[in-house]
């Protein structure tokens, strides 16, 4: 699709910001007005439709998608939103490991158990570690305490921790992203542990490597979403 438009502006409205091509407001892909809570976050959308060239790249959109998957999907139904997400609780990546003796082990041990210790003592919780693939439930008061950590977040936040989570197949992950102050390049590396494990044995695949950076900005671009609320 050319370009259509010429000025963006961002526009206060309805006890939230929108952003305006040629003094006209932005709709969701499902109609509804685009308005979202916060200046900053309604800034980088701006960004986004400012920097396009004549042609639009709408690969360009994360921060428009993730607001319109907030406002569109996520508000009208945020019980079913918070639902979806906890299966990555039940089968939290990071509590499946590798057997004791092998060496990918202490890797796991080394990146997973502080992101696993951190997660019980902020939400006053145990998490069943498990060393194979065979599944084994997490103890239900675990995910009782979970559902209700998601109970307060946005349908913005939320639309955030559903890329944050599903990326990294890791609630506990996911969680950590939204934290202000979270170091999301380790956040990152601990999600790509058994991969990166896989390169260092057999060798690293270019293409891997790109689907590998491509995820990680997106996982970025998620907690940076949550971060501009």
């Amino acid at each position: 699709m050319k370009r259509f438009y010429k000025d963006v502006t961002v526009s206060s409205e309805d006890g939230g910001f929108r952003v305006c091509l040629d003094g006209r407001g932005i709709r969701t892909q499902g109609g509804n007005p685009q308005i979202v809570p916060s200046a900053a976050l309604a800034q980088a959308m701006a960004a986004e439709w400012a920097d396009q060239g004549e042609t639009l790249d709408t690969a360009r959109f994360a921060f428009r998608d993730m607001a319109d998957y907030a406002i569109d999907v996520v508000a009208p139904a945020p019980d079913t939103a918070r639902a979806d997400l906890m299966p990555y609780a039940e089968t939290d990546t990071l509590c499946y490991r590798a057997e004791p003796d092998e060496p990918l082990a202490a890797r796991q041990r080394l990146l997973w158990e502080p992101l696993v210790t951190m997660a019980e003592a902020q939400h006053g919780v145990s998490f069943t570690r498990v060393s194979g693939v065979m599944h084994k439930p997490q103890p239900e008061a675990t995910l009782s305490a979970l559902r209700a950590a998601l109970d307060p977040l946005s349908p913005f936040a939320l639309a955030a921790l559903r890329n944050t989570t599903s990326l990294a197949a890791s609630l506990i992950i996911g969680l950590a992203a939204l934290d202000p102050e979270a170091d999301l390049v380790a956040l990152w590396d601990a999600a790509c542990v058994e991969e990166d494990w896989q390169a260092e044995l057999w060798g690293k695949d270019e293409q891997a490597q790109a689907h590998r950076a491509r995820r990680g900005q997106a996982f970025a671009t998620a907690a940076r979403f949550a971060r501009l609320l």
